[in-house]
């Protein structure tokens, strides 16, 4: 049989020197952990405080304006009749009838209506987010985005310096958010480098990245010392994350192997090759025991999001024999950029994250991990307020302050927070050049965030295991907010 150049590299692997060998696990950070631990059992006991953040981000923007709906009618805190008078005449105000009511305790009581996409849709397999807020498993941080320090709608139109830099641009605000820094352009994410700060100590012995990426290269995910792993949504399986690149598969591959493992078991008398080689036994000893598939016990919807959260779900799953203590997650869903054919578009992606969402929640129940891990959303701006075109193609363009989901059993749930907006309430007024709106003039309705990204993220990440110590390094424009831990979660 004819030999491929390519088949004649890789058979000719196993002769490479375990030092060369070493680089394909070398990112996984365990080298300099197996040397200084040379001479003694790999692996130390699993502390029991397991925590996870998942982040989902809804790519486009979405409309913040039509996901959370004042269901009131009370003119002092912008009700259900401001909503309808701004969006009725071009067909983008949802009909009051179909909102998903619920209690804010934190505005008096008073009713708020959630998309119907959130509850019972067609076609869905299970009862979407909506009943987690009677439960207090799900809450809302209102009104928030980047910022570069607070600010008023005078103090944004008397001084350009003080405004985030190119707001209303997809990259820029999707950078904004993912890096948490609103003024300059950041080379890492807060994900990442939350993990800079807290991986050491928590995954002393991880056998993979702390910070696993379901939606491709992000940089939420990258830290200044942290490189996240890229994972395959399911049905991918689990056990080619650690998989020796030429040594599985064909039966070729499969000598090869047998070959490794009886050369990793000759003692080579140097504490960095001796950690190589227990790096590469380990390597193998879990792909084999990942190969026996990791599967969950909850149904997950085949969507491109849900197929995400099905992974890490088996990820989590699989925590113990990856050695995790920590973890971060970052998940997508696209198709939020709605300027046109909004109603049907955004109904149908809301209804797709619900379900996932939910679904994920119930199997973290299932595993008796709800509390120990959190999912949050994200998106890069909400939208304008007063919509673009009417009829069918209804939509609404680029703006700036919106609402995100916290949902986990460690969320203080059933609640708005953030901070006050100038109704003195964390709910925007919903009127165009009204206090809250950045525009002046022929005035379209774009929020002026009073909750920063830093402010939510920070809450976050204290909520993982940030110390306060770490916390500029995280988040170095924190000092410019008053207030890093909004309390939506529990200790």
């Amino acid at each position: 049989m004819k030999q491929t150049r390519r088949d004649f590299l890789r058979n000719t692997g196993c002769g490479l020197t375990m030092t060369a060998m070493a680089t394909q696990l070398q990112h996984f950070g365990m080298l300099n952990t197996m040397a200084q631990k040379a001479g003694s059992k790999f692996g130390s006991a699993v502390p029991s405080d397991y925590r996870a953040l998942v982040c989902i981000f809804m790519f486009g923007g979405n409309d913040g304006n039509n996901t959370v709906i004042p269901n009131h009618s009370d003119a002092n805190v912008s009700g259900y009749p401001a909503y309808a008078a701004g969006r009725s005449a071009q067909g983008l105000a949802l009909a009051q009838n179909t909102l998903l009511p619920v209690s804010v305790p934190r505005i008096g009581g008073l009713s708020y209506g959630l998309h119907p996409g959130f509850g019972t849709v067609t076609g869905g397999i299970n009862p979407g987010l909506h009943p987690l807020w009677a439960q207090g498993k799900m809450g809302v941080v209102t009104n928030v985005g980047p910022l570069v320090r607070p600010l008023t709608r005078a103090e944004y139109q008397n001084n350009p310096d003080w405004r985030p830099r190119q707001l209303f641009s997809h990259s820029d605000q999707t950078n904004a958010h993912q890096s948490a820094r609103a003024d300059v352009v950041m080379l890492s994410g807060w994900g990442g480098r939350i993990s800079d700060r807290t991986t050491i100590s928590a995954n002393p012995d991880r056998l993979v990245p702390t910070v696993s990426s379901l939606g491709g290269a992000r940089l939420f995910t990258v830290g200044e010392n942290t490189q996240p792993v890229s994972l395959g949504a399911a049905p991918t399986p689990l056990s080619g994350i650690l998989a020796l690149t030429g040594y599985n598969g064909t039966p070729v591959a499969n000598a090869r192997l047998a070959a490794l493992e009886t050369q990793l078991d000759i003692e080579q008398g140097h504490d960095l090759v001796h950690a190589s080689n227990e790096v590469h036994r380990e390597a193998i000893r879990i792909s084999r025991s990942l190969n026996d598939t990791v599967e969950v016990t909850v149904a997950f919807p085949n969507t491109e999001l849900g197929n995400q959260l099905k992974q890490v779900a088996r990820m989590i799953k699989a925590r113990n024999t990856l050695h995790m203590n920590r973890q971060i997650f970052f998940c997508s869903i696209d198709g939020f950029d709605t300027h046109t054919g909004q109603i049907a578009g955004q109904g149908a992606l809301l209804g797709r994250m619900s379900q996932a969402m939910r679904s994920f929640y119930d199997e973290m129940t299932a595993q008796g991990l709800a509390d120990k891990v959190t999912q949050f959303t994200m998106t890069d701006f909400n939208r304008t307020f007063n919509p673009g075109g009417s009829g069918t193609n209804v939509g609404s363009d680029h703006a700036w302050a919106n609402h995100q989901f916290i949902v986990g059993g460690g969320v203080l749930g059933g609640d708005f927070y953030g901070m006050n907006t100038s109704n003195g309430t964390p709910f925007p007024t919903l009127v165009q050049n009204g206090p809250d709106d950045a525009d002046s003039g022929v005035a379209r309705g774009r929020w002026i965030p009073t909750t920063s990204v830093e402010q939510y993220a920070g809450t976050l990440a204290s909520w993982y295991g940030l110390e306060a110590a770490d916390m500029p390094f995280v988040f170095p424009n924190m000092v410019n907010f008053p207030m890093m831990n909004l309390g939506f979660m529990a200790s």
